[in-house]
């Protein structure tokens, strides 16, 4: 089975391809653990082929790979856009490929000078939307290990702020004191959002609350499921502290799946907002899709 040309989100864990037919049907899926934080310049390639080698066939099959394998340490670095600018508005670099089967693309990221910030990847979720909803005006709210709010404008990414909650909480929950105390996969509802709620109130008090999780862990008998619970509703209140202009008065789409679409889901229902819910995977194969119809136009092939 031969691709037309393949799809690729190459983040910093895992690489994921898709072998896409000329209709921009899904014929085939793989994923690997060679993800961007794991290799040398020299063995994205590699990585690659051992992934998609049965996808090829006779001639030059075309990539276009999205996510960290453009960044400063992935296999070529992808220049940025610069904000206020379309989700695709930069283009693709080409990747430095040695077998003659492969022709790699790899598409910009997008850049923020005022405050400084940066995004690989997310952009091309948000071309997947933007293509079947090109009129949306609003935020985007994109949760993970740096969690995404994103300003949508005419088309255009108009702003948008990076948080590094889910990164926090991995580091508290495995790497602080708190790692005695806490359960990472705790889910306990009323726990999590009356500390939402504290954090929300009182944002400047976040570090001494965390510490009582501890404290009344050794005191009182707090349980590791309400204590993680807990640390998740401290986090995201800061979070949503700090992003009060983005979904204050917004329409608001949550980009996200399980577990931390329910998480946002409750915290953004706390505030008053039930947001619209988008599925990420859908829509980074819907930009990459898009990305590939710009590039054909751009050689004058429809």
């Amino acid at each position: 089975m031969k691709a037309d040309w393949i799809a690729v989100d190459w983040g910093t864990t895992n690489l994921r391809a898709w072998a896409m037919g000329a209709d921009g049907g899904i014929l085939a899926a793989a994923e690997s653990a060679d993800g961007m934080g794991k290799l040398e310049r020299d063995g994205f390639e590699p990585a690659l082929l051992r992934l998609v080698e049965p996808w090829l066939g006779v001639g030059v099959t075309d990539v276009i790979a999205c996510g960290m394998v453009g960044s400063r340490q992935g296999w070529v670095e992808a220049a940025y856009g610069r904000v206020p600018v379309a989700p695709l508005g930069d283009g693709m670099t080409a990747a430095p490929v040695r077998d003659a089967q492969l022709r790699v693309s790899v598409l910009s990221g997008v850049a923020q000078d005022k405050p400084a910030d940066v995004m690989r990847g997310e952009e091309t979720q948000i071309a997947g939307f933007l293509a079947e909803r090109p009129d949306f005006t609003g935020v985007i709210a994109m949760p993970g290990t740096h969690t995404k709010w994103v300003q949508i404008l005419e088309g255009e990414i108009f702003h948008f702020a990076t948080f590094m909650t889910g990164e926090m909480f991995a580091l508290l929950s495995k790497h602080s004191v708190l790692r005695h105390s806490v359960d990472a996969a705790g889910s306990d509802e009323d726990a999590f959002r009356m500390a939402f709620e504290d954090a929300m109130a009182r944002p400047e008090r976040v570090a001494g609350m965390l510490f009582s999780l501890r404290a009344e862990t050794l005191l009182q008998g707090l349980g590791p499921e309400a204590a993680g619970a807990r640390l998740s509703g401290l986090l995201l209140g800061l979070e949503l502290a700090a992003a009060r202009p983005y979904w204050l008065g917004q329409d608001v789409v949550l980009m996200a799946e399980a577990p931390l679409l329910g998480l946002y889901q409750v915290a953004l229902g706390t505030v008053g907002l039930v947001p619209e819910v988008s599925d990420p995977d859908g829509c980074v194969l819907a930009g990459l899709r898009a990305a590939r119809l710009a590039a054909l136009v751009g050689k004058g092939v429809t």
